[in-house]
């Protein structure tokens, strides 16, 4: 038995995708090392699976939930707390409008952004737009809005009718009132609404199960990025399944995470080689106040982990 059961599950799977995926080409024209069909189980009695073999910045997994939790899409909440995992995507279709006057960013991607001298000029106008986005409220209404990302789809899915379903709140009340139900489900993947996403989801379902007093959770997962967002996604889908719990009034049981497309970039073989080659602390404690607050009520400051011992970060890029 291994001091952290959780973290081996992860740890597994890149081994896996590294020792036996088939390269296969994607949207970003990085290429990658993928699989199709994967797994992973995560017993939440056991500690937080947050990973310890890197430095996984909680604060992001934590501004980022609470702003789905919200139903937000415009990436300013996440800016005010020093997010910048959508800049990206916002970004983009700023200097795409017809408003934009700035420097030419026609060239805009993953190969001019490895060009010192373009990369330098993009980094300054982003940051230049971040400081709009947070300085100017019509603006970022405008050019901060992702579309009808996870958050909206989660609390304001908009049905044919134009009505709106708020499918996490009706889930919760399900949990509370009929928690043996087999249609505690949420869904980010709305077929009407994928193509004015900044990013389609990548996790596109969540399942919630009651047993033994305790609340599971499984997630599909369509497209799986193993070293920059998978961490991310089980830290965050964890913390929900607390969070939900919480409100429930129930112990937590599994975290369930499924994957369609695994897949390890090719400049990321490397970090993860380095990854595999350290050993796992002790997973943390997650704390959260002793009274739940309602779902899209809770602070950053309310939710602490405890005895979170990491190797240092690994950094790699992101394929965009």
């Amino acid at each position: 038995m291994t001091i952290n059961e959780n973290e081996d599950q992860y740890l597994n799977l890149a081994r896996y995708v590294l020792e036996h995926g088939h390269f296969k080409d994607d949207r970003t024209g990085t290429g990658t090392r993928s699989i199709f069909g994967y797994q992973m189980r995560f017993n939440l009695q056991k500690g937080f699976p947050i990973l310890t073999t890197k430095r996984v910045p909680f604060g992001l997994i934590k501004s980022e939930l609470l702003w789905f939790l919200r139903g937000d899409s415009n990436i300013r909440f996440l800016l005010q707390h020093k997010n910048h995992i959508w800049d990206e995507w916002a970004f983009k279709n700023w200097v795409n409008s017809d408003e934009y006057q700035g420097p030419d960013m026609t060239d805009f991607g993953r190969r001019s952004l490895k060009d010192p001298e373009f990369n330098k000029l993009y980094q300054e106008q982003k940051k230049l737009f971040c400081q709009r986005i947070l300085a100017d409220s019509t603006f970022a209404a405008k050019y901060g809005e992702l579309g009808n990302i996870y958050g909206k789809q989660w609390r304001h899915w908009r049905t044919s009718q134009g009505q709106f379903i708020d499918q996490l709140g009706n889930v919760i009340e399900q949990i509370k009132t009929n928690p043996h139900s087999r249609r505690l489900i949420v869904t980010a993947w709305n077929p009407e609404d994928v193509p004015s996403m900044a990013l389609p989801p990548c996790h596109t379902m969540f399942q919630f199960y009651v047993n033994d007093g305790k609340l599971s959770c499984q997630l599909y997962q369509r497209s799986a990025d193993i070293f920059l967002g998978v961490p991310f996604n089980i830290a965050s889908y964890a913390l929900l399944t607390h969070m939900i719990a919480h409100q429930c009034h129930l112990a937590v049981g599994d975290f369930v995470h499924t994957l369609g497309d695994a897949h390890i970039y090719v400049n990321h073989f490397e970090q993860i080689k380095e990854q595999l080659s350290r050993t796992p602390h002790k997973a943390p404690q997650l704390i959260l106040p002793d009274q739940a607050k309602a779902i899209d009520e809770y602070q950053m400051s309310d939710i602490k982990l405890e005895g979170y011992e990491h190797e240092g970060p690994i950094k790699a890029p992101v394929a965009v």
